[in-house]
């Protein structure tokens, strides 16, 4: 017999490795904030590949996890986001004109892992065009704040479509890949 130690006499050890998941996945999320692809009228990046993907992958528990840690590291003032330190830091930053998309990608990890769930290929894919609109709707309801609604479409939303769709395309790929990947290994 093991004598408890005071990871199971707090009851954490079954909460240690959603935790832990959930910390590496906002990782990830960090991962593809910082990686920019030269576009207008701000750099893209590929956060929402890595939102749709981690959401698709890990469920809507899990996914929400992510970007809870995601969203409090930066809150907590870690260069996590897009653009910082440069464009500021912690809440200053998540206040500004990208807030309402940081609120998005939170809501939309929940959709995304809930109805991706077991689904088909075009389900998933429908969950993740249904998460980019809660995130397209957020950010752009907000960015109203900062830009006058008017133009709102025209910088907020209409230039990421493209590239957003193909991200979804990318996120599907991986969703696939990873499953396919996990299926030969436990054959």
């Amino acid at each position: 017999m093991t004598t408890p130690t005071m990871i199971d006499r707090a009851g954490l050890r079954g909460l240690a490795r959603p935790v832990a998941l959930a910390f590496g996945l906002a990782a990830l999320i960090t991962l593809a904030a910082k990686v920019q692809v030269p576009f207008w009228p701000v750099p893209m990046t590929l956060h929402t590949l890595a939102v749709m993907a981690i959401a698709a992958l890990a469920g809507p528990r899990l996914a929400v996890g992510a970007m809870l840690a995601y969203l409090g590291m930066g809150a907590a003032g870690l260069p996590v986001f897009s653009g910082t330190p440069e464009r500021g830091l912690g809440l200053a930053y998540m206040v500004g004109p990208t807030g309402g998309y940081l609120a998005g990608y939170l809501l939309a990890a929940g959709l995304i892992g809930w109805l991706a769930q077991g689904a088909s290929m075009v389900r998933q894919g429908l969950a993740m065009l249904a998460g980019l609109a809660v995130v397209y709707a957020l950010g752009a309801a907000w960015l109203m704040l900062f830009v006058p609604a008017s133009k709102v479409l025209a910088v907020g939303v209409l230039p990421f479509v493209a590239g957003d769709l193909v991200k979804i395309g990318l996120a599907l790929m991986i969703v696939a890949l990873w499953r396919r990947f996990r299926g030969a290994r436990r054959a």
